[in-house]
């Protein structure tokens, strides 16, 4: 018997035959494949079943006979071997038999099989070192915690993991995110449990009701899948669960009695501030969703955890509580937040910061068109960011990221990394509307198959209607300072705008898991440059941003304002004791919630502004009610008094 080499094969899926037959295996989750060294297939119609254990040999060219040896008994399993398709195969007097195994073992069940299929362009990955699956999981993730673990899990087998996904508002492009990390997963060899939270959904203030949370889990399952089959991810490799089909159990109600014996209401509160909607008055249900959250770690029997990086604070919860009911730590890896198109958290809440799943093209276009993407900016951009995270890593080996350009402007033009756009970016080779007209190709790519489904699937739209019904307008609208987004900020960078001598450009942390906010002023004439620098100040942080001088603002720094007999400004002072972040509300409306984004149609902020003052004692109130921090604190000004917050 001739030495034989381990080679990797191109291979193609089949499906598999329309025929009712007892006999005929199933096709398994996982395969491997060797060849002679010689031969030079590409191509391979319908995987093939192995074992670690198996000594392999090409007997003809017709197809590929896969020997197993267990107890001096042997078994054969035939597949095809390349052809231009199946058809042609069966015209060809070949020994196999179209199109199936012809023969199947009894103790096929009995045998551990891995599978590596062909998808994403990507070859087969045999045989991965530890090392190569670790830089797979952890590419372009923003943070990952417990790494020493990942690494000691990889030496000796694939990692288990989870990704979960409240079941609220209709997904858009953002979930493209973790849909490439998931294929990357998959690649590594990962076991990828996907999760469908429901209850999450409910007890998230309500943001799926109850009567409609059946549905919206059903569309989101319809949807996720959808999107997996668009990006070639094979859902045969997937474990999809709906929470309510465990966390009923009395097991792990028990659980969630034992964790709410133990957790603080700070500790809930402060885990869930990035991803439950935050009202000064929470409702329980609020504060039970970290907890839950936590312990599906536990429940669905995995070492990981993914999701944004939005979510660490419940990981860092995870980590400090599901020790104490005697349960390991998790790993817990992070993606980064993209940047919605407005520049903002992309949210289903916000229509303008988004591109929904059966968005057509037009309104791809007219979306993208609108998308904040300042010439040379790296930092801010939603539209190169989509290119990073979910474009390039989804492109096939020898893909590259193609710009088109007339000549005029410089002529077609690609990339073959990620770098080397940013950095064509950076130094303005690359114009903006170029780098839109880009990326609205991939775009339309991805959604493609998702929009044929749509419209060939009666019941997927039928869903969609139910699953989300018309909201009815509402007729009146209560006008109240709540409507109000104020938060506690410190200033960690500041520098005069480059075209416009009145104005400062600052950074802002806001207790964002995004980063700190770029917010413009107005203040060089009033309040030096180091006065600036690591002050704390206040910001309305719901305005919808806007462009001033080509620089997006994404909020508004309050300050006490009088203009006559001298024009005098003082930014407002939290409390000493404040931490970037903290909520601001009036007194007496704490029961109710900020609109996401003010409708700068509607004049809401003009409106309110005009009852918002500096009072005789130099502390901020709104129609006489003080503004104050969750802490009870006053906001004050530094010397002005009965003048009015602008």
């Amino acid at each position: 018997m001739r030495r034989m080499r381990k080679r990797l094969l191109d291979v193609h899926v089949c499906e598999l035959p329309k025929k009712s037959d007892s006999n005929l295996p199933k096709l398994p989750p996982n395969a491997r494949f060797y060849t002679r060294w010689k031969r030079n297939f590409q191509k391979i119609f319908l995987v093939c079943i192995t074992h670690p254990l198996t000594r392999n040999y090409l007997r003809s060219l017709a197809a590929i006979a896969f020997e197993k040896r267990r107890h001096g008994r042997s078994t054969t399993w035939w597949v095809i071997h390349p052809c231009s398709n199946l058809r042609s195969f069966k015209s060809r007097n070949y020994d196999a038999q179209y199109p199936w195994i012809v023969r199947y073992s009894n103790h096929f069940a009995s045998f551990a099989t891995q599978c590596y299929w062909k998808f994403n362009g990507a070859t087969n990955m045999v045989e991965l070192k530890w090392e190569e699956k670790y830089e797979l999981i952890t590419r372009n993730l923003a943070e990952w915690l417990g790494d020493e673990k990942l690494k000691s899990i990889l030496k000796q087998r694939d990692l288990k993991l989870y990704w979960g996904t409240a079941t609220t508002g209709k997904p858009h492009i953002g979930y493209f995110t973790p849909m490439s990390k998931i294929a990357d997963f998959l690649k590594s060899g990962a076991e990828v449990t996907i999760l469908f939270a429901d209850l999450h959904a409910y007890l998230d203030n309500m943001k799926a009701p109850w009567e409609l949370l059946e549905l919206r889990t059903q569309y989101y399952e319809k949807v996720i899948k959808a999107m997996l089959r668009s990006i070639d991810v094979p859902l045969e490799k997937l474990k999809f669960v709906k929470g309510t089909d465990y966390q009923l159990s009395k097991e792990y109600t028990l659980d969630v009695y034992r964790l709410s014996s133990i957790v603080t209401e700070h500790d809930a509160k402060k885990a869930g501030a990035e991803v439950v909607k935050q009202v000064v008055n929470p409702l329980l249900s609020g504060l039970l969703y970290p907890g839950l959250q936590a312990l599906d770690e536990q429940y669905l029997k995995v070492d990981a955890q993914f999701g944004g990086i939005d979510q660490r604070k419940i990981f860092t919860f995870s980590e400090k509580y599901l020790p104490l009911l005697g349960y390991e730590k998790c790993i817990h890896l992070m993606n980064p937040m993209i940047p919605g198109l407005a520049g903002s958290k992309m949210s289903s809440s916000e229509e303008d910061s988004k591109i929904d799943l059966l968005d057509n093209p037009a309104a791809v276009k007219k979306k993208l068109k609108k998308a904040f993407c300042e010439p040379g900016n790296i930092n801010d951009n939603g539209v190169l960011s989509f290119a990073k995270h979910v474009i390039y890593p989804l492109l096939k080996e020898e893909e590259s990221f193609n710009v088109y350009r007339t000549a005029e402007f410089g002529g077609d033009i690609s990339f073959d990394t990620y770098e080397d756009l940013e950095n064509a970016f950076a130094k303005e080779e690359i114009h903006p509307g170029d780098l839109k007209n880009a990326v609205e190709i991939y775009i339309n790519k991805l959604l493609d198959p998702i929009r044929k489904e749509f419209e060939t699937d009666s019941k997927f739209k039928n869903l969609a209607n139910k699953a989300y019904p018309p909201q009815k307008p509402k007729i009146i609208e209560e006008l109240t300072p709540a409507r109000l987004d104020i938060r506690v900020g410190k200033i960690i960078e500041v520098s005069k705008h480059s075209d416009a001598d009145s104005l400062y450009v600052e950074k802002i942390d806001l207790g964002e898991a995004t980063g700190p906010r770029t917010i413009v002023s107005g203040l060089v004439n009033y309040v030096p440059l180091e006065q600036m620098k690591d002050r704390m100040v206040v910001v309305l942080a719901n305005l919808k941003p806007a462009n001033l001088r080509g620089v997006q603002s994404h909020g508004m720094v309050l300050c006490a304002s009088v203009d006559e007999p001298m024009r005098r400004v003082e930014p407002l002072r939290p409390p000493l004791d404040s931490k970037p972040g903290e909520k601001v509300i009036v007194d007496g409306y704490e029961d109710e919630s900020p609109d996401d984004v003010l409708n700068p149609k509607k004049k809401i902020w003009e409106k309110l502004q005009v009852d918002l003052v500096v009072n005789g004692n130099g502390e901020a109130s709104w129609s006489g009610n003080l503004l104050l921090t969750a802490n009870g604190g006053k906001l004050t000004a530094d010397s002005l008094k009965n003048v009015a917050i602008k």
